[in-house]
């Protein structure tokens, strides 16, 4: 799955977000540690999500989209 990110240069190195993922960001040294860090950084929102999302009233289920 693939998501677009906000990549910016900051006096400390790169701030990076997800603008899909409110609230989702994270930050690096360099353009490739922000990259990274962005990457783990949807993995966990996506897994959190999932868990408050699922209930016993409720069936959490994945739709592919073509963009």
């Amino acid at each position: 799955m693939k998501y677009k990110v906000s990549l910016r240069k900051t006096e400390e190195g790169f701030s990076v977000s997800c603008p899909g993922l409110p609230g989702c960001w994270s930050q690096g040294k360099t353009e490739q540690e922000a990259l990274e860090n962005i990457a783990d950084a949807i993995s966990e929102y996506i897994a959190v999500s999932t868990e408050l999302a699922a209930t016993e009233e409720t069936e959490v289920r994945e739709v592919e989209v073509a963009a």
